[in-house]
């Protein structure tokens, strides 16, 4: 919780935070013994080789403990940390990226591409809901793509089950310069006297609702800038007042880290954290990154995305890597949470009345459904329209 002389009836004071209190929680060092799953600590961001990690995260009771390693690193830890090889085969990366490159070429054409919440218009390339433009382009490399049950597992182990993906690419070209320190969605996109109109216990839940994290396409050296990390620094409770003040971004400034990423790397982080994406220094590295921002079932997310659509769109190739072997169920699992909705609300409680339990069924619960029963495309389909009807007010 935030010192007292921070707090002014329960809110925070952007004036009053203390950076002598910011710099003694900064000053902590990542033990190795609170981090046993660990295979490195690279300036107190704990490592994971997720090639050993794929088969106990097969098991339900060594998954959970997994689980519980990485929530403490996000919540109480360094609040960064690295899943090396997150890809195993990157040829799903490769793909992806060439779908990403026609996007952005045929954006630039129409619109003359997105703008950026931190950089100047046209500085960087960027793909807003690059989620669901992937699984428009092509429902097989989606499903592929996000058919990964490590980053399934982080997801989880911040957020709880049923959590909503949505993702950005981000792709930073030679010359591209830094951002400045930042704390991420929700508070952190609102201005300052926005966030200091929500009282202090709003500034404490906000990092629980959402979890970041980055899919390097490309190998990320330290020249094409990987993202700057202060480790610890989400443990400022004061964070979203403090972030915009100029001597705690001087002090970023001085104490971040970087670390370089291998193409199929990931990296997750707690919005909390006080971060900014690096300035790409290289000579002709085309830094490429989806962003991943995943938000909790009880939170909202940031972007709308057609999951009834992409439902639809994936559902033939679900099928089909049941039918041939060429997806584990847990790798199933991971991509349809990635496309279907997982919550039940908000939804027409008259037309739409809880099924053997407290609540409607999701699309996810449906999708799993479908397969299981055999359902065709074409009755998958009327399902996903009867439910959309049912949730309309």
């Amino acid at each position: 919780m935030s010192n007292q002389h921070e707090l002014c009836a329960g809110y925070l004071d952007p004036e009053a935070c203390d950076l002598n209190v910011f710099k003694a929680l900064i000053d902590q060092e990542t033990e190795a013994s609170c981090v046993p799953y660990a295979a490195d600590i690279q300036k107190n961001v704990p490592i994971y080789d997720v090639s050993k990690l794929r088969e106990p995260l097969q098991d339900p009771v060594a998954r959970r403990v997994i689980m519980a390693e990485w929530a403490h690193v996000l919540k109480a830890g360094a609040g960064a940390l690295v899943l090396r090889g997150a890809y195993a085969d990157t040829d799903v990366l490769d793909e992806a990226t060439l779908i990403y490159e026609k996007i952005i070429e045929a954006e630039k054409e129409d619109t003359g591409g997105g703008s950026d919440h931190f950089a100047a218009s046209g500085a960087n390339d960027r793909i807003w809901n690059s989620l669901e433009k992937l699984c428009e382009a092509d429902p097989d490399v989606f499903l592929r793509y996000f058919a990964n049950p490590s980053i399934a597992a982080v997801c989880e182990a911040w957020l709880g089950p049923n959590y909503q993906m949505t993702a950005q690419v981000n792709l930073v070209h030679p010359g591209g310069a830094a951002q400045q320190a930042h704390r991420d969605y929700h508070l952190g996109f609102q201005s300052a006297a926005v966030s200091a109109d929500y009282p202090a216990h709003v500034h404490d839940l906000s990092p629980a609702l959402t979890l970041q994290g980055g899919i390097a396409h490309c190998d990320v050296p330290l020249t094409s800038g990987p993202t700057k990390l202060l480790p610890f620094s989400q443990l400022y409770a004061a964070g979203y007042a403090a972030w915009r003040r100029e001597d705690f971004r001087a002090l970023f400034e001085d104490r971040h880290i970087q670390l370089p990423l291998a193409k199929g790397d990931a990296v997750f982080f707690s919005p909390a954290l006080f971060h900014a994406a690096g300035a790409n220094t290289s000579p002709d590295i085309h830094r490429m990154v989806n962003l991943l921002q995943v938000s909790s079932a009880f939170g909202r997310a940031m972007e709308t995305v057609d999951r009834r659509k992409m439902c639809q769109l994936i559902y033939p190739h679900a099928v089909k890597s049941q039918t041939d072997a060429t997806l584990s169920a847990s790798e199933l699992t991971a991509a349809i949470a990635a496309a279907a909705e997982g919550y039940s609300f908000p939804t027409n409680l008259d037309r739409d009345p809880p099924k053997g339990g407290l609540a409607p069924e999701t699309q996810q619960a449906l999708f799993a459904r479908a397969i299981a029963e055999g359902m065709s495309v074409q009755g998958f389909a009327e399902h996903l329209d009867a439910m959309a009807a049912r949730q309309r007010t």
